[in-house]
């Protein structure tokens, strides 16, 4: 079983902004469908990912980061590029 952790202001920040809760986040993780990529864009201190998930028939994108065996959660959003990506065929 994945475990998740995060910042709990990042996420009051998350809720304001793209209305995504980090709970909700997790689920993202559990469609068998989801697409992980490398994101060489926020790269700077650490390896980071996105995960791009079906949640509920909407498309959502995870920011994240391992740390400690655990999926570290940045943001979330429903954001085009995501979609995008879930979409595409798998390469």
């Amino acid at each position: 079983m994945t475990k998740f952790s995060w910042d709990s202001q990042k996420e009051l920040l998350n809720i304001a902004k793209h209305s995504v809760d980090f709970k909700t986040a997790q689920l993202a993780f559990e469609d068998p469908k989801r697409r992980i990529r490398y994101d060489p864009a926020h790269s700077i201190h650490e390896p980071r990912f996105f995960c791009v998930g079906n949640i509920a028939g909407k498309i959502l994108t995870v920011r994240f980061t391992y740390r400690a065996e655990e999926v570290r959660i940045i943001g979330a959003g429903y954001w085009r590029r995501g979609k995008k990506i879930y979409e595409k065929k798998k390469d």
